[in-house]
């Protein structure tokens, strides 16, 4: 279906959503990363103006619905170093491999990240990409390519992937082009993108790569964050706690701040806390385990996900998050995501998709089952 405007309402600091509930604040992380400082202030802001409440997206960022006093938040954001750019800070959505540089992978792509966060920002003509528009930077070990960016590098054996829409263009790129070939093509999307908020809304994705044929079979996708203890590569310990429906309350938010440590924010709705020593990654264990966190990998809470749906959306048909929560008693073996209405909020690119409906839940069509183990 060809959209009707050519510009996308998605909230950021500065541009908000007004939403049932209140005004609503989107902050960009890009690669998910955060200092305990500036997670300290999303917890503060959220406490003093907003719903005491700071929600996790499914591309890493951080959501404060509720707002009373904007002003007063993009302000503190912009102090904390996180609105960097008041002309592009909608365009900075960049998804990377969460223990990239710490645990396994290829290669080391955080650097690659604060790169591309500062090229999106230098380029005058992205101001016009679609806030919905991302990039995802894969480390090798496959976890964020299955999620189908609009453009995105893979580490391979053979060397760093081009990918469009989560496909292998056939194109390797040597390690200095990485950055600026995803800016290049950014633009040309600006250019060529008449209507359209994504890749796959191009007729042709061939106008921005000429010539390029894209492999037929996509990147598996991943459905879970690591969770629980998770030793890295320097001996160190990070730790990996699931946030159930991704909610996490602004209590819990201190808590995760006072460890003083590393922050990663997952695209699973998940939180990394990283580079602890082990005395100090167990204690912040034995203080967070019995709080609302995650960290057993056969949680069920790890198989099922929601949109924000009603009271705070007034296009949902339902309290989605409370059925999301309600259906935990029995195992599908597949990743369930309850969504209010018809736009599917939020939905990961395999599992099922149920939606609201004034006669129950209906299974989004065209989705394909994938299992949860």
């Amino acid at each position: 279906m060809p959209r009707a405007r050519d510009r996308d309402q998605c909230p950021g600091a500065l541009q908000v959503h007004r939403a049932a509930d209140g005004a609503l604040v989107r902050v960009r992380l890009p690669g998910g990363m955060i200092t305990a400082r500036q997670w300290a202030v999303l917890a503060d802001v959220s406490s003093r103006f907003g719903s005491a409440v700071l929600e996790l997206t499914a591309r890493g960022n951080i959501q404060i619905r509720g707002i009373t006093h904007t002003q007063a938040v993009a302000g503190a954001l912009a102090e904390a170093g996180l609105l960097p750019s008041a002309t592009h800070e909608r365009v900075r959505n960049i998804v990377a491999s969460p223990l990239s540089g710490r645990v396994g992978g290829r290669a080391d792509v955080r650097r690659w990240v604060a790169e591309l966060d500062a090229a999106l920002q230098a380029e005058p003509t992205l101001t016009d990409l679609p806030g919905r528009f991302w990039f995802s930077i894969d480390d090798g070990r496959g976890d964020v390519s299955g999620l189908a960016a609009d453009l995105g590098v893979h580490v391979g054996d053979d060397g760093v992937a081009l990918l469009l829409a989560g496909r292998d263009t056939g194109i390797r790129l040597e390690i200095d082009d990485v950055v600026l070939t995803l800016v290049g093509l950014a633009a040309r999307f600006v250019a060529v993108r008449g209507k359209a908020w994504r890749v796959i809304e191009l007729a042709d994705v061939s106008v921005l790569l000429p010539g390029v044929e894209l492999a037929a079979a996509k990147f598996p996708v991943v459905l879970r964050p690591p969770v629980g203890w998770l030793p890295q590569d320097d001996g160190r310990i990070a730790l990996g706690a699931a946030v159930p429906l991704g909610v996490l309350t602004t209590r819990v938010a201190e808590v995760l701040a006072a460890i003083e440590a590393p922050l990663v924010v997952t695209p699973w709705r998940s939180v990394l806390v990283c580079d602890l020593d082990e005395a100090t990654a167990d204690a912040a264990l034995r203080v967070l385990a019995p709080s609302s966190l995650v960290f057993d990998e056969n949680s069920p809470w790890l198989s099922v996900s929601a949109c924000t749906g009603s009271p705070g959306c007034a296009r949902s048909a339902a309290d989605v998050r409370a059925d999301a929560a309600a259906s935990l008693g029995g195992d599908s073996g597949v990743h369930r995501h309850f969504v209010g209405c018809e736009r599917a909020c939020g939905s990961p690119p395999a599992g099922e998709v149920l939606v609201a409906t004034a006669d129950g839940y209906r299974l989004l069509p065209g989705r394909r089952r994938q299992s949860t183990s």
